[in-house]
């Protein structure tokens, strides 16, 4: 059973090697005052993975601005993750290996493959997960399909928008 991330809580901090960036912590920023977006993506048998991995890095230089750091993580071994990586000529961090015990403890939906030929492992549903400057989670988005994923360009306007406004951290209230 998974576990619910908390809205203006931490991002787990799982540590993970790159296929082109070295080893990046969930959570973590390179430049303090940046914020992270983590982008969870099924793994390089999935379509949409690839379209969405290759968006995210025509938008890179558009989420720079607004200094924010990106990094797209998946289950994959680090042989799918360089095919990935090489297939859209990805420059934006691409780790791999996240464990069915890290998918878990992200909050994440994990599916079985339908068959040999799609996977050969459980993979995780996409996520994305916005760390703000202060390292809380600003903005969590699960999804259970392939389907259903934040969209770049709204992301990268809610981004500005939170940022500019100084809009706070919503989802909190416990009864």
């Amino acid at each position: 059973m998974s576990k619910k991330i908390t809205s203006g809580g931490k991002l787990p901090a799982i540590t993970l090697s790159t296929v082109n960036a070295g080893e990046i912590t969930l959570g973590k920023v390179k430049k303090p005052g940046n914020w992270q977006i983590v982008t969870v993506y099924r793994g390089l048998h999935c379509p949409i993975c690839h379209k969405y991995l290759a968006r995210m890095e025509e938008l890179k230089e558009d989420f720079e601005k607004l200094g924010v750091e990106l990094l797209a993580v998946s289950g994959d071994p680090v042989e799918k993750a360089e095919k990935m990586v090489d297939e859209h000529e990805l420059t934006i961090p691409v780790a791999y290996g996240l464990s069915i015990g890290e998918m878990k403890e992200l909050g994440l939906y994990i599916s079985e493959p339908r068959s040999k030929e799609e996977t050969d492992r459980p993979f995780a549903e996409p996520a994305t997960f916005a760390v703000n400057a202060e390292g809380k989670l600003q903005l969590i988005e699960l999804s259970n399909t392939p389907f259903n994923r934040a969209d770049l360009g709204e992301l990268i306007e809610s981004v500005q928008w939170v940022q500019e406004n100084d809009y706070p951290i919503r989802g909190t209230f416990e009864a």
